[in-house]
């Protein structure tokens, strides 16, 4: 007989996996309409209105495919591969603050949390690569794993200037230290290499080499098909929805819903009167609707951040591997090295390091 605790946790992750998975079917209806729109094209509009049926067609589509392995695969890992990289995906979700104590987990090292549960998931594509035996498979996975531990790094070190700022590894404490002003205002350089390290660490285009149709047919998942396709499927855009929402919590106010921030620039403008009603505690006084307004701040912010991502996908042209890791190495890395140096002589000259920060 189960619990009460264990039911009521079992509700907690489902009502955070089901939203997640939904929101991940979606973005690739978001992601094919909009490039669609990009190019000129029309793209899905056939199943359901407006083409919004379209993912879950596909998902059947695979669920129902015929599915053949290789006979000289290392089939546990085989199969191992994709589902270590759907639960890693998910799991940073764990610590995600949709408002002011919710979340599943408030923990103090929940940006250390995500960072760990991000670069674990790197095995699982590693291992399906490896267990394919096949060529095309392995030299994708072995280009992924060198560009995910590669930016990882650049990643990292952007995410440690945030937290210099606020003095915390706490998400929910980065969110409440940008009530004055988002972080994006005064560490849009680092946002900017940020955003880069992100649609690298994704395996997104123009830095999608892992997966390079045109010389490694389909990368570390040439041949993988079928249900366990989707596994891949499911964690490369579960991977981008939850990049996203980090980049809105570190940069972007997260749930905040001020509109001081958001207005800095046009603040002489007449936008007092429709923050003070937003801030009425009639409007906002029951906790339910409250929370929602800060959910669905949170949603937009990563809806646009999401944007950003398919707009640098249609935009840019794909590059070579070898022009991908010196763009890291030798451009990005001395760039966040000099941001690391630089910022913290700034806090320290004007006196406004985070008291919990000790020098030594």
């Amino acid at each position: 007989m189960l619990y009460l605790p264990t039911v009521i946790s079992i509700i907690e992750v489902l009502l955070i996996s089901i939203p997640v998975l939904l929101s991940v079917a979606y973005v690739t209806v978001a992601e094919r309409k909009t490039m669609a729109s990009m190019q000129r094209r029309l793209g899905p509009n056939m199943v359901g209105y407006y083409g919004l049926l379209q993912a879950f067609a596909d998902a059947l589509k695979l669920l129902l495919k015929e599915y053949v392995s290789p006979t000289q695969a290392n089939m546990s890992l085989f199969f191992l591969g994709p589902i270590i990289t759907l639960i890693f995906s998910l799991l940073g979700y764990l610590v995600v603050p949709y408002g002011p104590g919710l979340a599943l987990s408030d923990l103090n090292l929940g940006i250390l949390y995500m960072l760990a549960v991000s670069s674990l998931s790197t095995y699982g594509i590693l291992l399906a690569g490896w267990s394919a035996n096949s060529k095309y498979a392995f030299l994708g996975s072995l280009r992924s794993t060198a560009q995910l531990i590669s930016y990882e790094l650049i990643l990292s070190s952007a995410i440690l200037l945030v937290v210099m700022l606020t003095g915390s590894l706490n998400l929910t404490v980065n969110i409440e230290a940008q009530r004055a002003i988002w972080f994006i205002v005064p560490l849009f350089p680092v946002f900017i290499i940020f955003f880069i390290g992100s649609i690298a660490e994704t395996n997104r285009a123009p830095f999608d080499l892992a997966e390079a149709e045109s010389e490694l047919v389909s990368g570390f998942m040439t041949e993988h098909a079928a249900v366990i396709f989707v596994f891949f499927f499911l964690a490369e855009y579960a991977s981008i929805v939850l990049i996203c929402v980090l980049s809105s919590i570190l940069f972007l106010g997260g749930y905040l819903y001020d509109y001081i921030s958001l207005f800095w620039i046009v603040e002489y403008f007449d936008f007092d009167y429709y923050i003070n009603n937003l801030n009425n505690h009639n409007v906002l006084s029951d906790p339910l609707i409250e929370g929602l307004v800060y959910a669905l701040t949170l949603g937009v912010k990563s809806c646009f951040m999401i944007f950003v991502f398919i707009w640098a996908r249609a935009s840019f042209p794909r590059i070579r591997f070898d022009q991908l890791m010196s763009f890291c190495w030798i451009i990005l890395l001395p760039l966040v090295i000099a941001f690391v140096v630089l910022i913290p002589c700034i806090l320290y000259s004007f006196e406004i390091i985070p008291s919990n920060i000790i020098l030594l």
